[in-house]
């Protein structure tokens, strides 16, 4: 009887725990949260219409705007994804001024950077922090007060990538080393979401949190998701 007491107490305090920190306290009300990136980001998301079951994907995106939502309901904030399915910096680049500066977001997250080093006709390292920088920069000058974070890319030994693993990582720490600076360089908040998969294959196997060494499984999207979330709230918890 008493350890059916101490479940039942714990069970009705969760709630109550869950609820006493407030995610994001620095966005105001009716603020607009913005994801942009690649196939890591789309997750599937549907294109047209309004239906909310689909407009998020099925990823971290979505998972960040259920918990969030649930937890700040009074705040009215909108959570919107634009991440297309095999983008590149330069495929964001063309699309930037749509899909980014109109819709004017208070917080803009950019997840980028596994295409353009694992494709076929790869950008040089120089050659995506540049473009990357001058997508900053402009995002920065077109909207001051907008709060930036960056999401390193990331690659796992699974599928194809399990026998070229070194040989890919390599070239996609080029690209981690980038969005660090870029991170310094303009005082953002940077998800290192290669160390938090490196550290959570030591609990699970590589198959466990990535199905192909690049996509997330449900269990990488939640990871990601409590990453992104300890990390901005961190980082500008820090300012405020």
């Amino acid at each position: 009887m008493k350890k059916l007491l101490q479940i039942l107490t714990l069970f009705f305090l969760l709630p109550h725990v869950g609820a006493a920190k407030e995610p994001l306290p620095f966005l105001h009300k009716n603020a607009v949260i913005l994801f942009q990136g690649d196939s890591i980001t789309d997750g599937g998301r549907w294109r047209a219409g309004s239906d909310f079951n689909h407009i998020m994907g099925q990823d971290y995106a979505y998972i960040l705007a259920a918990e969030i939502g649930y937890r700040s309901p009074e705040r009215n904030l909108t959570f919107i994804n634009r991440g297309v399915g095999g983008n590149r910096v330069p495929n964001l680049a063309v699309r930037w001024q749509k899909d980014t500066l109109e819709i004017r977001p208070n917080l803009l997250s950019i997840l980028v950077g596994i295409n353009d080093a694992l494709s076929t006709t790869p950008e040089t390292a120089e050659e995506f922090e540049s473009i990357y920088d001058h997508l900053l920069a402009q995002t920065i000058a077109a909207l001051p007060t907008v709060k930036i974070v960056l999401g390193e890319p990331f690659v796992l030994p699974v599928g194809k990538h399990k026998e070229t693993y070194s040989h890919d990582l390599a070239k996609v720490r080029k690209m981690q080393k980038a969005v660090e600076w870029l991170g310094a360089k303009y005082h953002l908040p940077v998800i290192h979401y290669q160390q938090e998969f490196d550290e959570a294959c030591k609990r699970a196997p590589a198959d466990h949190w990535s199905w192909d060494g690049v996509h997330p499984t449900y269990a990488g999207h939640a990871l990601m998701a409590m990453d992104w979330l300890r990390t901005v709230d961190s980082f500008w918890g820090k300012k405020h």
